[in-house]
């Protein structure tokens, strides 16, 4: 059978307003303050297309072709149920699970969308190279389209590495995992064997398509996902997140020229290059190469022994009366917010400490370093979720220099990006990357659970031991409220 796509012209419409609004979701989602407009635009395009794609693609049956005057079917209403249901069960999972979440595990459910997008790219180019004739993609006798293979062969891999890359990543989030590195023996040499591997099965899958050479490349796609982030530490894992971003959007991509979806093929190569971009805009905060993410091991050399040691330096320890004071008499306050606030959940308390320093006459900013959190972005969401004007809100690049003139630095659970290790010690795993220059402040007030504890890097902080430092130590929420409190 010959390879043939009819373009429907009013679908190629629909699939370009489609475009043009996941373009401006984008758009819209760079500012916190324009972000529900982006949503907005991108649930539009999404319903769009989605619509698009069941007109066009409605199944029918008893076709009778009745030439020049067109001709005459029925819908295959049992199909048609099936799609909708399905698009029914999806649905009200997405929804149940979009009001069930705490902010706190937003970048665990970022990585488990991931995967599922990579499992559907996998499950379609399985489908497809099952059954090509359905796909419109057979020339003859069950042969697939050349330009067909590669594009099943790139999407399936694809799709394979970023659900198991994204297993993993959920796992390390979540907990279930620990945040340091594994390292395995000969990690580098394994992993270049089996990316070879993939590559060369994919070239020669061209030339025969041998079930073997395309199971292969699926089970191979799946292993080097797991090989690849398992010795990525949790200081890199917001690296991990927008990478994994770029990969699902790249297996979209793949999918859609298999399904001959305009759509998908937009969507695809939209999310792919933004996450491409946000990874480099990810590296560049903490002054690495993609290539040293992907090869591993940030956090992995300090050791729970060196933090305990830490411990026994000499520091101060405050009350929430004693910084309720020293903010009150500031001029200007800069808030520090990091993944101890998500746990806790203080972003609202945050916001109310900051509303009656404010009324107090005293100047509050916030300060957000580009990899605070567990996923770009993090400290943003939960800040525009406590209603903080964005106004109020600065980047590292923005407000570093303002530290030196600040009264009160007020760091709640931001180690990492704190660390001035940062700038100093060579030997240190997060050395080169750029951090907030607290330690510059007048005072320094350091909410954290414990002196024992570390952050995601797992290296200590010489901030904590610092004269012009205060430890605040207790649940980030109760010392906010307890701090408010005493600002009455």
């Amino acid at each position: 059978m010959e390879h043939s796509v009819t373009v429907n012209p009013w679908a190629a419409l629909a699939y370009l307003i489609a475009g043009a609004c996941f373009i401006l979701a984008l758009r819209g989602l760079s500012s916190p303050a324009s972000s529900q407009r982006g949503n907005r635009f991108g649930m539009i395009g999404m319903a769009i297309a989605v619509a698009t794609t069941l007109i066009v693609h409605v199944p029918l049956r008893d076709v009778q072709d009745l030439g020049e005057y067109g001709f005459i079917a029925h819908l295959d209403t049992v199909t048609l149920i099936e799609i909708v249901v399905a698009i029914g069960i999806g649905a009200a999972i997405g929804l149940v699970t979009a009001r069930k979440i705490a902010m706190t595990d937003m970048p665990q459910l970022v990585a488990a969308f991931h995967s599922l997008v990579g499992m559907a790219a996998v499950l379609v180019g399985v489908a497809a190279f099952l059954n090509p004739g359905a796909f419109g993609i057979m020339v003859a006798d069950g042969e697939i389209l050349t330009v067909s293979r590669i594009e099943m062969g790139l999407g399936v891999a694809i799709g394979a590495i970023t659900f198991s890359g994204s297993v993993i990543a959920f796992l390390k989030l979540n907990g279930n995992m620990g945040g340091k590195p594994i390292m395995l023996p000969g990690r580098h040499v394994i992993n270049l064997a089996v990316l070879a591997g993939i590559l060369g099965l994919i070239a020669y899958f061209t030339q025969d398509q041998s079930p073997w050479i395309f199971w292969t490349v699926t089970a191979l796609s799946f292993a080097i996902g797991f090989l690849l982030i398992i010795p990525i530490g949790g200081a890199d894992m917001p690296v991990v997140v927008s990478m994994l971003n770029s990969y699902s959007g790249w297996a979209a991509a793949a999918m859609g020229f298999t399904l001959h979806n305009t759509a998908m093929i937009i969507t695809g190569a939209l999310v792919g290059s933004s996450g491409a971009i946000l990874s480099y805009i990810m590296c560049r905060a903490m002054n690495r190469s993609f290539i040293s993410v992907i090869a591993g091991g940030f956090g992995g050399d300090s050791g729970a022994g060196a933090a305990a040691a830490a411990t026994d330096r000499p520091w101060k320890r405050g009350s929430a009366e004693d910084a309720a004071f020293l903010m009150q008499q500031a001029e200007q306050v800069i808030i520090v917010p990091g993944y101890g606030m998500a746990v806790a959940q203080a972003q609202h308390a945050l916001r109310e400490m900051a509303d009656k320093l404010k009324a107090h006459g005293v100047r509050v900013k916030y300060a957000i370093h580009p990899v605070a959190g567990r996923m770009p972005g993090h400290m943003n969401v939960l800040l525009a979720e406590a209603n903080v004007p964005y106004d109020e809100v600065f980047e590292l690049e923005d407000i570093n220099s303002e530290f030196a003139q600040t009264d009160v630095a007020f760091v709640i659970g931001a180690n990492d990006v704190t660390n001035p290790a940062a700038k100093t010690d060579k030997t240190s795993p997060i050395y080169g990357m750029p951090v907030l220059d607290v330690e510059k402040a007048k005072t320094v007030l350091f909410v954290k659970r414990s002196m024992g504890g570390v952050g995601y890097a797992g290296v200590d902080n010489d901030v904590f031991y610092m004269d012009n430092t205060m430890m605040l130590l207790a649940d980030a929420k109760k010392m906010v409220e307890e701090i408010v409190k005493s600002l009455d």
